[in-house]
């Protein structure tokens, strides 16, 4: 619901003003995308292992996950540098960059949640407290991890078209 009241703000201030100004988006992004969605492409494959019984190979796969989410937060802080660095700053005179930041600073947000339940997995997978005994928590977080990549694929598309 916040992603949707934001974007329905942005785009009625965007309508709505006669100073929207587009922005340059980092090209940093692409590269933060493509992080995330092999993140979520190493959870399905070490989920995969882990119905097969193959611990080792789920750690394994899970720890990839797991860094690849921590790389894309990562990148995203350097996009945020890279607008700073250009002078675009949140409350600045650029609506477009305003909009940004409050969207991308929401995703993180709930990507540091996200990536505080894959690191919980992680640390229970490797001292083996957690199996195919204890699939629940490991799906869900899954599943919470492959709707941030949705979410992320939302928001570049309102970056792109609208932003």
């Amino acid at each position: 619901m916040v992603f949707l009241a934001f974007t329905a703000a942005m785009l009625m201030r965007r309508d709505g003003s006669p100073d929207w100004v587009g922005m340059h988006k980092p090209p940093i992004l692409w590269l933060n995308t493509t992080l995330l969605l092999l993140s979520s492409l190493a959870l399905e494959r070490a989920r995969r292992m882990l119905r097969t019984g193959d611990r080792a190979r789920f750690n394994r796969w899970w720890t990839v996950g797991t860094g690849l989410g921590v790389l894309f937060l990562a990148g995203q802080w350097t996009a945020w540098q890279q607008l700073s660095a250009a002078g675009l700053y949140l409350g600045s005179s650029n609506l477009s960059a305003s909009f940004f930041y409050i969207l991308t600073a929401s995703h993180a947000a709930h990507l540091i949640g996200g990536l505080a339940a894959l690191l919980y997995v992680e640390v229970g997978a490797l001292r083996l407290r957690l199996g195919p005994s204890k699939r629940t928590f490991i799906d869900v977080s899954a599943v919470f991890w492959h709707f941030l990549d949705v979410l992320w694929i939302y928001l570049m598309v309102l970056f792109y078209v609208f932003g």
